[in-house]
């Protein structure tokens, strides 16, 4: 009996120096930077109680050969747990041991939660606060990012992946992040740059610092590598929690339904005089997507980046969508290059988790312009064709004002496998706005008349009456229906139901081959 509990003492004391990582001195230190320690940010992200952990013990290569003092764990936390009662496969890489740096026995431990995460079809969530690869195991940490890659791709698209940046993400450890779904950040205390601001001065002579490079701001703002940030790292865990309540746990599963407070058929008179006559005059489409979904409750991805295109999740009748909208009120929301890619990313990603698209189009077109051609506006615009006509899930637009040329068709139109598409009776659908096109096919006239402004203005009056309605679109049949818009909820929930069993494919093949 003696023995047995020697032995129970002595695992609870490797127990205890696992959960102290580096030591008491080194918490401290990473407290007094405004961080938690890895273990803390477990539990303020998981359900309480339900974390098991996984290698606990193991130590790094060069550990290994210690009889004592030997540093359990190396560096990371591994295991799985529980986010609102659904499982859920975790990581935490603790910057107390070794800065958190990646070597053979850390990658491994990584490797091991993203197999049984894939096995078990269930979201994994990384917590990265890491120096980068270890320099004294060589090319064996090397090796260890090039396994966690693997994983990551072969797990795209397959289940959720998750990653929270919570310190320094540097060289080759900002890949595993930009593989995955979403990427969330702290404000203030993390970074993400392929290399940091010394190599940049060595390289370049650019002097800059380490916030400038790649701090949240940067990546929320100009790159849109981020998805979501928040002022603390107890903010971006709350924020996880809510992104995978959107989300099923693999692409085999339907997304959470959760019963509706909120009255499926309630109807919003205000959107009746929301959006504007006047199709240059801006309004905020965030006020119409509230209006809309239920509880108004629309979480926002990437609210930052490109800000002329909206994009998050909400419900309707209680069942998880996707929004892509238009955004009038920057930029009168035309489409460019970033536009383009955050939306061709968001769409791809509802597909592939089942989640329905509903699309609100206010768009004049793609962006004019010397440096966006020169960028490969073509390119990016082609990435969400392709991601529109590539999907399966059930797809819902409405055409709340103006739709013109190559835009009307690149938004969800009918013909790219559209399920419903309606549109409000001030909808205008052309080639091109009604002042555009008088200026081509009136332009010798223009040029005669004796008062052209009025000349102007009786063209493209006759023109929008001729042309820029939605009752043209819909007796082609281009159109499914014309809406008062406080009908717009009903209407969409309506189509959600009927599409619930809906079942669509593409033609077999290895992969396409999408305009990267």
């Amino acid at each position: 009996m003696a023995d047995i509990s020697n032995k129970i003492e002595i695992l609870r004391r490797l127990q205890e120096r696992a959960r102290l990582g580096g030591g008491v001195e080194r918490i401290e230190a990473q407290h007094k930077k405004g961080k938690l320690t890895a273990r803390e940010r477990l539990d303020l992200l998981l359900d309480r109680g339900s974390f098991q952990e996984l290698d606990a013990f193991v130590v790094g290569r060069l550990e290994a050969g210690k009889t004592e003092d030997k540093i359990y764990g190396d560096g990371v936390v591994t295991g799985w747990g529980t986010i609102d009662g659904r499982l859920v496969y975790v990581y935490a890489q603790d910057f107390t041991v070794m800065g958190g740096s990646l070597g053979e026995a850390h990658a491994a431990k990584i490797c091991k939660v993203q197999d049984l995460a894939l096995k078990n079809g269930a979201p994994i969530i990384g917590l990265n606060d890491s120096g980068g690869a270890r320099i004294q195991e060589g090319v064996a940490s090397l090796v260890g990012y090039a396994s966690i890659f693997l994983r990551n791709t072969l797990a795209s698209g397959v289940i959720p992946q998750i990653t929270a940046i919570l310190g320094p993400c540097a060289g080759g450890a900002v890949y595993s992040p930009a593989l995955t779904d979403f990427i969330l950040m702290a404000e203030g205390t993390s970074n993400m740059f392929v290399t940091g601001p010394e190599v940049v001065k060595a390289a370049t002579h650019e002097q800059i610092t380490a916030e400038e490079l790649g701090g949240t701001a940067v990546h929320t703002e100009k790159s849109g590598v981020c998805h979501l940030s928040a002022p603390s790292e107890a903010d971006v865990l709350y924020l996880i929690r809510k992104l995978l309540s959107y989300l099923p746990q693999n692409n085999m599963e339907e997304p959470p339904y959760l019963p509706p407070r909120d009255d499926p058929l309630r109807m919003d008179q205000e959107l009746d005089s929301l959006v504007p006559d006047d199709p240059t005059k801006p309004y905020d489409v965030k006020e119409v997507i509230q209006r809309i979904v239920d509880d108004r409750d629309f979480f926002e991805i990437q609210p930052n980046f490109a800000p002329n295109i909206v994009i998050g999740f909400a419900r309707l009748g209680g069942y998880s969508v996707g929004v892509v909208a238009n955004q009038p009120a920057v930029l009168a929301g035309v489409l460019d290059i970033d536009a383009s890619e955050k939306a061709a990313r968001f769409v791809r990603t509802c597909d592939a988790f089942n989640l329905p698209l509903i699309t609100l189009v206010d768009v004049p077109g793609f962006m004019p312009g010397i440096a966006q051609e020169h960028a490969g506006i073509i390119r990016s615009g082609a990435k969400l064709l392709y991601a529109y006509c590539e999907a399966t899930v059930p797809k819902l637009t409405v055409i709340l004002r103006k739709a013109y040329g190559g835009a009307y068709i690149v938004m969800s139109s009918k013909a790219m496998r559209g399920d419903l598409n309606l549109a409000w009776p001030g909808a205008e659908i052309a080639v091109m706005g009604p002042e555009g096109a008088v200026n081509i096919l009136y332009r010798r006239e223009l040029e005669q008349a004796k008062d052209p402004e009025t000349y102007r203005a009786q063209r493209v009056a006759e023109y929008r009456q001729q042309f820029a309605n939605p009752y043209i679109a819909a007796e082609r049949g281009f159109l499914d229906g014309i809406i008062e818009p406080h009908e717009t909820r009903p209407r969409l929930i309506h189509a959600l139901h009927m599409l619930r069993n809906k079942r669509d494919s593409n033609p077999y093949k290895k992969h396409g081959n999408i305009p990267l």
